[in-house]
Order: structure tokens, then C-alpha cells, then sequence
């Protein structure tokens, strides 16, 4: 299996499905972990360095941070609109009671801890619809570059019809150049609407010292260390992911392949 490719596995004893940390990716930035919460379980961490965005997948949970409690999520599946997302600087403790079946996911990458907790109410998360006609998508910009609250984390959501491309054209941001381009490292998280389906993930740089064509499944999340890496959901079966991006500049600049530039004038 490539090593771009991470599957999920049973919950461990904190319920953790999946967990990508620099180390294991073998990067610098960005950090991602679901977590499986039957109802009334608790998760307690603390992001060591690190500073977090909760974002809730299925369900509602209760989160507790800097002494107060906030209620999150209450979403059915991530293929309704995100619910309050929740903020934490570095190095915050905090816990997550769920309400009935959850699952979360802990988007995370360096910070210093000048933040603060902070909710990001369902009504704040900026909706776009990108593309045309088999390359329409549709977002959920939960952290954007716009946002002044986090100090390095990106967080946006992506539901790409059945049949649909995404991330298309293919783009990359894997050079520390601006203002021409951003260096970013990016996850993503895929669900899929029925589960059983399938999507494909490509990942390439100009010079194809990194050429990988992914089969992805319902659960998998994609490492994206450098290099273009468009997206297609297979007909019959939407296609949601979870993007994570954090570099040394918190700012989303992209380059086009230049090949395929020319499907951005059609």
C-alpha cells in the first residue's frame, strides 16, 4: 500500500480510529486524528505545541476547555452542514463528552499558545459553490486564511457530487514562494455517500518523482506532502473530505498545473 495512504483501524482504547502526526507522515506541520465516542464516552488530551480545531463529524459532544463547556456538532453525517466547530490554542486541556454515537475529528499543527478558546459557530463558516458543470463542488471553509484565529491551522470542507472532480484543476502549493505560491502540507479525510463506494486521489509533481494514483475508501485519509493531487468521486457515491493544511506561512496560495491551466477558461 502506498505510504500516502492511511486506513483506519478498529478504536484503540480512547476510541482513536485514525491518527496522522509529522512523524508519522514524515513531515513538519499538520496533524489529524479521529476519534469513536458511543454515548457518554470521554476523550481528555492536551496538544503538546500544538495548537487544535474540533471538528465534529456525526453526532454532538460536549467539550470543556479554559472552564467553560461548549456544545459542538449535531450533525447526522458529514454530508450535512458542519455544526459549531471548537478552537483551542496550544497546549489547552480539554475533554469531549458525547451526547449519543460520535465522531470527531482533531485537526492540529504548531502553535504557541497566544490563541484562545473559541467557538466557530455553524453560521460562520464561510459556503462557497466552485466550479462548473462534472466540476462542481462545494464548501465549507471551517478555518480559512481569512480567519484571524488560528496561528498555522487551515480547515475546509469538501462535498464533491458523484461523477464530479475536485481539487480541479490538479494544483499544488508545495513551494515557500510568495507571493506566488504557499508551502502547505495537507491531509485528507474521506467519507463516502454510500460507504461502499469508492473515489480516486492522484498525487504528482512536475517531474513525476512522486506519481501515485490512489484508490480511496470510505474512512481513508490521503497525505499530500507535495505536488498536485486532484480528486474524483466515482458515479453513484458523493464524495466528502476534510482538508488539514499548515506551513511556515498561514496563507493558501496555489499554482495550476500548467497542462490542465487551460479547463479554467472553458
Amino acid at each position: 500500500m502506498s505510504p500516502l495512504l492511511v486506513r483506519p483501524h478498529a478504536p484503540d482504547a480512547e476510541g482513536v480510529v485514525v491518527d496522522v502526526t509529522p512523524a508519522s507522515a514524515g513531515w513538519t506541520y499538520v496533524g489529524f486524528r479521529v476519534v469513536r465516542l458511543a454515548a457518554g464516552e470521554r476523550y481528555d488530551a492536551r496538544e503538546a505545541g500544538r495548537e487544535a480545531c474540533i471538528v465534529v463529524l456525526s453526532g454532538s459532544v460536549a467539550a470543556e476547555a479554559d472552564g467553560e463547556r461548549f456544545a459542538l456538532g449535531g450533525r447526522a453525517s458529514v454530508f450535512e452542514p458542519v455544526g459549531a466547530s471548537l478552537y483551542l490554542p496550544a497546549n489547552a486541556p480539554y475533554t469531549l463528552v458525547a451526547g449519543g454515537a460520535a465522531e470527531v475529528a482533531i485537526c492540529t499543527a504548531p502553535g504557541t499558545g497566544a490563541g484562545i478558546v473559541q467557538v466557530i459557530a455553524a453560521d460562520a463558516v464561510g459556503r462557497e459553490t466552485r466550479g462548473t458543470g462534472t466540476n462542481t463542488r462545494h464548501v465549507r471553509n471551517i478555518l480559512p486564511d481569512t480567519s484571524d484565529i488560528a496561528e498555522s491551522l487551515l480547515v475546509v470542507e469538501v462535498v464533491t457530487p458523484g461523477g464530479h472532480w475536485s481539487s480541479y484543476p490538479p494544483h499544488k502549493h508545495d513551494r515557500d514562494a510568495l507571493p506566488e505560491e504557499s508551502l502547505l502540507e495537507e491531509t485528507y479525510y474521506h467519507r463516502l455517500n454510500p460507504p461502499q463506494g469508492f473515489a480516486f486521489q492522484r498525487v504528482y509533481t512536475d517531474d513525476r518523482s512522486l506519481d501515485e494514483a490512489l484508490a480511496v475508501q470510505d474512512g481513508d485519509v490521503v497525505l499530500v506532502p507535495r505536488g498536485y493531487h486532484p480528486v474524483g468521486a466515482a458515479h453513484g457515491y458523493d464524495l466528502y473530505y476534510l482538508n488539514v493544511m499548515a506551513g511556515p506561512s498561514r496563507r493558501w496560495v496555489f499554482a495550476n498545473d500548467p497542462a490542465h491551466a487551460w479547463i479554467m477558461g472553458k
